[in-house]
């Protein structure tokens, strides 16, 4: 130890010392939540890989925390389980993966030493590859193979598992800013991959605990606001006042606040500041056309180091779509019979696979991927052993076969990756006949039928040829951005255009939460008069975000 290194670089990694580097990897993978969001390819509002990360380590945290053991080895089992249980979206698994093969070669570790935490490394790598069917670099993969052999190189320059992780880390910032060079949809995106930043902040987070440095320089910099807590916040939100709008910044100079509170009072209400160390902290309630002018402005001021965006009426949202949710009548089961577990992001998807014969229906899509847990128990108490999951969503796949491959019942997920598609299979149940027989149909069925989705962009990008302006409405055929304007009638007529609507039967347009049915009946006007030999048809979807889902069929 040099004299420049706190003294924790001395200290071994016992249990209690394993607890405090990972709950700091977590902090700080929460901190920068919302930045490992934004790093999402395609620009849609619904990037969700830090959310599902933070989610599946806090899992893991929360099953490890409750360990009495002192020993490294069973600690790191306890929060391979964590992860694997609270595992959200593909990015989770994944990281419940390296989770996995990191305890995997702990066994009987009482103290993590250099040589153990090289093999640990060396074991994540393996099974997160191994958990892959098809391993794409430029990944979180990409970062943990890269990281693990950082790991086994530092063998031969340290004995020191804290010197160690320093080199494992720098590898991984390394990695992450290769990742475009290796994945093209990176590159024309002008972004790292997302999954690969959200384990470098993992292990960062480690290394800043040890260095003593903060892991929320938001908190440490900016004096505490006396901001209203959430629930409180919907007690008093005022009538149009549908976002909270917080902007950590660093004024070019002087503010003058007479002037600065009465340029934000023209935007919303419930303004308050903080200050510390040269920092401001500004907090406000706007409508939801409003929810980006306070950042423009304060961009005008200084340099924002930190946004968050709250849509306060979403607490309230969710609460009446549960309650919804828990009053649809769903499917009886009888011993024998196939039960269908479909997972549904908004109130009419719910309902239509209800009256389609879904047996459980759980609340779930972009941005609210449900955990391996909340799958498993949709399930188990069924009184049926056949069981079909209909995961909808590409990001949702993975936690569902990882419930499968947890249960002793016969489950077969269908990987439907669209609302469409699961319906499209839910088309295809016979609760009476064979279980093979009916998935077999299901897997058909998913594939004669196109999607498409129809949302804001939330950033400016190019992919594969097709510029997008933040604002604009955007367009995406079987999850492929196909088309960008400032139109919704003009981004859907090019969406039917590319999808051969023409071909087709029947085209319905599910609409979100966020649009209305005088709306979704004019867009389907539209395009009945483009298309008068197909029938166009409208229902509720009730889905975030998305202003249409569309199945073309």
């Amino acid at each position: 130890m040099t004299d420049a290194q706190p003294a924790q670089y001395s200290r071994p990694i016992d249990g209690n010392f394993f607890k405090e580097l990972m709950n700091a990897g977590l902090t700080w993978l929460r901190t920068n939540q919302e930045a490992v969001n934004a790093l999402n390819v395609f620009p849609v509002p619904d990037g969700d890989t830090g959310t599902n990360m933070v989610l599946t380590l806090q899992a893991a945290y929360d099953e490890m925390n409750t360990s009495s053991s002192d020993s490294v080895g069973d600690l790191s089992r306890d929060l391979a389980q964590g992860a694997l249980m609270g595992a959200r979206g593909n990015s989770g698994v994944i990281l419940s993966q390296i989770w996995r093969g990191f305890a995997n070669n702990l066994s009987g570790v009482a103290i993590l030493d250099a040589p153990n935490l090289a093999k640990a490394l060396a074991g994540a790598r393996d099974t997160a590859y191994k958990g892959v069917v098809r391993p794409v670099e430029g990944t979180i993969l990409t970062v943990i193979k890269d990281s693990a052999k950082a790991a086994e190189l530092a063998l031969e320059r340290t004995k020191n598992p804290i010197e160690m992780l320093e080199m494992v880390v720098e590898e991984a910032k390394e990695s992450v800013k290769r990742t475009p060079e290796l994945l093209d949809v990176l590159k024309d995106a002008g972004v790292v991959d997302a999954g690969g930043k959200g384990l470098l902040h993992i292990f960062e987070g480690m290394l800043r605990y040890i260095n003593e440095q903060p892991l929320d320089i938001a908190l440490v910099s900016v004096k505490p606001l006396s901001v209203i807590g959430r629930h409180e916040a919907q007690s008093a939100i005022e009538p149009g006042q549908d976002y909270e709008v917080i902007v950590d910044f660093h004024p070019h100079e002087s503010l003058n606040l007479e002037n600065f509170y009465e340029n934000l009072e023209e935007m919303g209400t419930s303004i308050q500041m903080g200050e510390g160390e040269g920092m401001y902290r500004m907090h406000i309630h706007v409508p939801t056309e409003k929810r980006y002018t306070p950042i423009d402005y304060i961009m005008t001021l200084g340099t924002v180091s930190q946004v968050h965006i709250e849509n306060l009426m979403e607490q309230m949202n969710t609460r009446e779509k549960e309650e919804g949710f828990a009053n649809i009548k769903l499917a009886p089961i009888e011993p024998g019979q196939i039960a269908v577990i479909a997972v549904s992001p908004g109130i009419g998807f719910a309902r239509i696979f209800a009256s389609l014969g879904a047996a459980a229906i759980i609340e779930g899509g972009q941005t609210m991927n449900p955990s391996t847990q909340e799958i498993l128990n949709a399930f188990e108490n069924l009184p049926t052993s056949k069981i079909i999951i209909l995961p909808n969503n590409k990001n949702i796949l993975m936690a569902a076969k990882a419930a499968a491959e947890m249960s002793v019942k016969d489950v077969q997920v269908i990987p439907c990756q669209t609302i469409p598609q699961g319906i499209a299979a839910m088309l295809r149940l016979m609760p009476e006949q064979e279980l093979d027989s009916v998935a077999k149909e299901m897997n058909i069925a998913i594939t004669e039928i196109e999607s498409g989705e129809i949302t804001t962009a939330v950033r400016d990008v190019e992919i594969d040829g097709i510029k997008v302006k933040t604002g604009e409405i955007i367009a995406l055929h079987n999850g492929k951005l196909v088309a960008a304007s400032n139109n919704l009638q003009k981004s859907c007529s090019d969406l039917l255009k590319i999808a051969n609507a023409q071909e087709y039967e029947l085209i319905t347009f599910f609409y979100g939460e966020n649009t209305t049915k005088q709306e979704a009946d004019k867009i389907a006007d539209a395009m009945q008069e483009l298309y008068p030999e197909q029938i166009v048809e409208i229902q509720l979807g009730g889905q975030p975000h998305y202003q249409f889902i569309i199945s073309i069929e």
